[in-house]
């Protein structure tokens, strides 16, 4: 029952946004606020698209946070496969250094990352939002934990077999950890496509808005708030759409995946 309560209070505001977007103003800023719409308004979907690109945005914010699971797996794998089946000097001091970088404040590093960005010419473009995000420390903590877990018979049955430890890492570990690489995938696609400061702070054009940096800017472009309210709402609506669906399509392998890598071992 008390989770049941929980529930509600957390899906209530989603479905005031998803009901308001479907009011007329004074419906909702109203001194008779109505809980259902009297006469559901479809069209405020129709304005929100016409007054900004959220269609784009949305594009911005899938394919740059697309690439950067891709790159960040990639990568995260052969650095987790290195710290875990590769004997060298260093190692667990490396991965400590690892760990410690995950303590710093996000903020603190946007200076130098802006710094290098601009350098590399690449301000005001997605390419800089994904290059600047190909490495996630939790990625890497996540995938080092589950590749612990893969036999070490299995690994030297491998090698004796005369396989590389390229074959080995593709062919082996990862297939096993298939779990952990889904929640790492799911957590960082999402993190990615709702970032907003960085994004910000990097881009100026519209063309090059993530839909977290668009909506806000539709928000406080909006100077007759209470005329565009319903607006506002049908546009928060439009973003919220890609991750709804992403959850839903993906929703048994995030609980799978979650519940198996709860007991990783340290």
């Amino acid at each position: 029952m008390i989770l049941l309560v929980i529930g509600l209070f957390m899906v209530y505001p989603m479905v005031w946004m998803l009901l308001s977007s479907l009011k007329t103003t004074e419906e909702v800023l109203g001194s008779t606020m109505t809980f259902l719409p009297s006469n559901p308004q479809w069209l405020n979907f129709a304005g929100a698209l016409e007054m900004a690109p959220f269609l784009r945005y949305i594009w911005n914010s899938f394919s740059t946070a697309f690439i950067i699971v891709l790159m960040q797996l990639f990568l995260s794998s052969l650095l987790a496969y290195s710290l875990t089946q590769m004997e060298f000097k260093g190692r667990n001091s490396l991965f400590m250094v690892i760990l410690c970088t995950y303590m710093l404040p996000a903020a603190a590093t946007y200076v130098p990352s802006y710094v290098i960005i601009s350098r590399l010419g690449l301000m005001d473009s997605l390419s800089g939002i994904v290059v600047s995000n190909l490495v996630n420390v939790f990625t890497i903590f996540l995938l080092r934990q589950n590749f612990l877990k893969v036999p070490r018979e299995l690994i030297e049955a491998a090698r004796a077999d005369g396989s590389s430890d390229w074959t080995i890492l593709w062919r082996i570990v990862v297939p096993m950890s298939k779990n952990a690489i889904i929640n790492a995938s799911i957590l960082s696609f999402i993190g990615n496509f709702n970032n907003y400061l960085w994004p910000s702070l990097i881009t100026n054009s519209q063309e090059n808005y993530l839909i977290s940096v668009g909506l806000n800017r539709f928000f406080n472009s909006q100077g007759a708030f209470r005329d565009t309210f319903p607006l506002i709402m049908a546009a928060t609506v439009i973003s919220v759409l890609p991750l709804l669906l992403v959850y839903f399509l993906l929703q048994k392998y995030f609980i799978g995946a979650v519940s198996s890598s709860a007991g990783v071992k340290g």
